[in-house]
């Protein structure tokens, strides 16, 4: 089974909008092999129950554009691909506004790709740095 790749931004917004990413209304502004961005506008959905942005939000945001990349980048004739690690440092938080995200891959292989993530509140506080190994999956 080949993956379908989405063309256009409203194809990778749509794609997602029945799933985790469109759940948590994730935007994105920029799909591509090099670089990926995305954000979200911070609901209480969001929160955890202290008021500050809930890890998992931060991770989705992050994992989710380092995996529409993955998928933007995929090798002719792989058939998708399978996160093997992530790891986040988490460096600040925010309670409210825009969050954003921007993804590049360090190294995009045949049988692996990584990559980096940064994500930051709108004003520029940078709240997170995410990396993902991906395992790239071919037909058997």
């Amino acid at each position: 089974m080949m993956i379908d790749v989405p063309e256009t931004l409203e194809d990778w917004n749509a794609r997602g909008s029945a799933y985790l990413p469109g759940h948590m209304a994730l935007k994105f502004t920029e799909v591509g092999p090099m670089q990926v961005r995305a954000e979200v506008e911070i609901k209480k959905s969001h929160l955890s129950w202290n008021g500050f942005l809930h890890a998992g939000t931060v991770v989705t945001l992050a994992d989710t554009c380092c995996g529409y990349g993955t998928v933007a980048a995929l090798p002719e004739g792989s058939n998708g691909f399978t996160t093997v690690d992530l790891t986040s440092n988490f460096l600040g938080s925010v309670q409210d506004g825009k969050v954003v995200c921007t993804a590049k891959p360090l190294h995009t292989g045949r049988s692996t790709q990584v990559w980096d993530a940064t994500v930051s509140s709108a004003a520029g506080k940078k709240m997170a740095n995410f990396r993902c190994t991906q395992l790239i999956l071919w037909p058997r």
